[in-house]
């Protein structure tokens, strides 16, 4: 067998390929990337800076310097009125009502809420995804038309009869009766993970069913490895969601026991002193509720990145 060597023809093709400006970015392309990309960041992080620039301003103070990009009169007030620390007369010299929300409770509420609908929610998704994508069984397409179908419909649609389910089932102001509806598989959720399980290699499956591997074993064991991080990502992508979850929580929980930080949140919103709202300790309070995602998104963040290259891949 002879190895054929590049002529010089396909040499000089090489060669002028990558030295000619149309193949390669010119410096003025790459500066209008980048600041192109800089703007982009810049837009997306903002939001989140002037939350921290407010959690952390005197609320009084704060009115008379509204364009000011630094804390106005630096003050860890309303961190302390949020967490029930500071006396009712501190909380109103800083513009606060003097009223104070249960935050630590609201906030396990919604730890406990969020976490035992995502495991859950995961876990019968991705068993209903497998079977969707790596079994055979009569009327299969036809059941996941019907999850598909259940795409389409609006989820206000859906609040009237979970809450009369609830309640019949006196679960009313409970934190499992906030979480059930939600608890078991949800169509977004196969949809998503039936995709990347069409993924794995048969042959693999296959080589598990000659050696006698039940059904069980190859779903955890070889099955679910291999789409890991995208079931890593549709977590956190559903723990962020039941997390900001509003209108459910509000109608299910309204005893102080059961009530999430988003109702705690809005509760806060609306001890309005002297008409205006406290948005300084509203703000501190949105930046002490968002801890857990941005704590999520550390540990879990290289394995999102996985998920977005595995998929862009396929």
């Amino acid at each position: 067998m002879s190895i054929k060597t590049p002529t010089k023809r396909a040499k000089k093709v090489r060669a002028s390929s990558a030295e000619d400006p149309a193949m390669a970015k010119s410096p003025v392309s790459k500066f209008f990337g980048r600041l192109a990309l800089a703007i982009v960041v810049i837009i997306t992080l903002f939001p989140i800076y002037w939350m921290v620039r407010t959690a952390f301003s005197d609320n009084r103070a704060m009115f008379g310097e509204p364009l000011s990009l630094l804390p106005v009169n630096f003050t860890l007030g309303p961190i302390e009125r949020v967490l029930g620390l500071a006396t009712p007369e501190e909380a109103i010299a800083e513009g606060g009502s003097g009223a104070s929300i249960n935050f630590g409770l609201y906030m396990l509420n919604s730890i406990i809420t969020a976490t035992l609908i995502t495991v859950f929610q995961i876990a019968f998704s991705a068993m209903a995804a497998y079977a969707f994508a790596l079994l055979k069984w009569k009327g299969r397409d036809a059941v996941f038309n019907l999850f598909l179908i259940a795409l389409m419909v609006p989820v206000i649609f859906t609040i009237l009869p979970n809450f009369v389910l609830i309640k019949e089932l006196g679960l009313l102001n409970t934190i499992i009766g906030i979480a059930l509806p939600a608890m078991f598989m949800t169509p977004f959720a196969i949809f998503f993970l039936r995709q990347f399980f069409f993924g794995v290699n048969l042959s693999i499956i296959e080589a598990a069913v000659i050696d006698g591997a039940s059904q069980w074993r190859i779903f955890s064991r070889i099955a679910v490895p291999l789409v890991w991080p995208q079931i890593i990502t549709l977590a956190l992508l559903q723990f962020i969601f039941y997390w900001n979850d509003y209108l459910w929580p509000l109608l299910v929980g309204t005893t102080e026991e059961s009530k999430l930080i988003t109702v705690g949140l809005g509760i806060f919103r609306s001890q309005t002193p002297a008409g205006n709202p406290d948005w300084a300790g509203l703000m501190a309070g949105a930046l002490l509720a968002a801890i857990p995602i941005f704590i999520l998104i550390l540990i879990f963040g290289k394995q999102i990145v996985g998920s977005i290259q595995s998929s862009g891949v396929k």
